[in-house]
């Protein structure tokens, strides 16, 4: 089981708390002040308040020995800051997923150790304009990760004789047939890097190359599906994929 210490009280905190709960991950909140502490203690997670600054009180609730991922949502992207390197120099293996609120902030925590960064206003801008532009896929969404429904990634090779060998990355059509998510690509001609599908440059399969889509069990199984029947009629394929 791991375990999980969110600092700092917040909305993402909160919420991150409630998708976290269960017997998969222990969760443990470190506040500021008692009525942070006494407020999520009422909802049933583990709260203590802890002096963020000092190292023996972050190694007394468990960073560097039995804490495997570090949550760091202070409003303030200082406080944020320092509690990253702190924490990191504490331990090399710990994860800490921090926020931001100055995306100026994003190369300081980098810099400082953080595994990934968290851009609030970036990632409802980019739901913005995914409303707009694709609603079948905010949709989805909605319904998968944020609904935590049936959800899983998977990577589909793209072989000899596909309809989908030689096709331009974003002209592949069945995506949305069969409602799943296309993550990104690893495109072997660039190495094993996986290249997301948001903001990047066009990619032209190849044999050998792998897409990675996200959907349910059902939906990830009908794309492979289709994407098989294309193999076993090479050359014959003329239909949009």
């Amino acid at each position: 089981m791991k375990r999980i210490a969110i600092f700092g009280y917040s909305m993402m905190a909160l919420e991150t708390m409630r998708r976290l709960s269960g017997s998969e991950y222990q969760l443990i909140f470190i506040g500021q002040n008692q009525a942070e502490v006494d407020l999520v203690a009422g909802q049933g997670v583990d709260s203590r308040m802890v002096d963020f600054r000092n190292d023996d009180d972050l190694r007394a609730i468990g960073i560097g020995s039995d804490i495997d991922i570090l949550f760091c949502f202070f409003t303030k992207d200082s406080d944020n800051v320092f509690l990253t390197i702190s924490a990191r120099a504490i331990s090399d293996n710990l994860t800490i997923i921090a926020t931001v609120d100055d995306p100026e902030s994003a190369e300081k925590l980098l810099a400082a150790g953080a595994n990934k960064i968290i851009d609030p206003y970036e990632i409802c801008g980019r739901k913005t304009y995914a409303l707009l532009t694709r609603p079948d896929i905010t949709t989805m969404m909605d319904e998968t990760v944020f609904g935590q429904h049936d959800l899983n990634v998977a990577q589909i090779e793209i072989l000899a004789g596909s309809c989908l060998e030689h096709t331009c990355f974003s002209g592949i059509k069945s995506i949305e047939k069969h409602n799943v998510i296309l993550v990104g690509v690893v495109d072997r001609e660039l190495g094993d890097e996986l290249h997301v599908a948001v903001g990047e440059k066009e990619h032209k399969l190849d044999a050998g190359d792998f897409l990675v889509v996200m959907g349910s069990s059902k939906d990830i199984m009908a794309f492979k599906e289709d994407v098989a029947a294309g193999v076993r009629v090479a050359g014959e394929c003329n239909r949009e994929v």
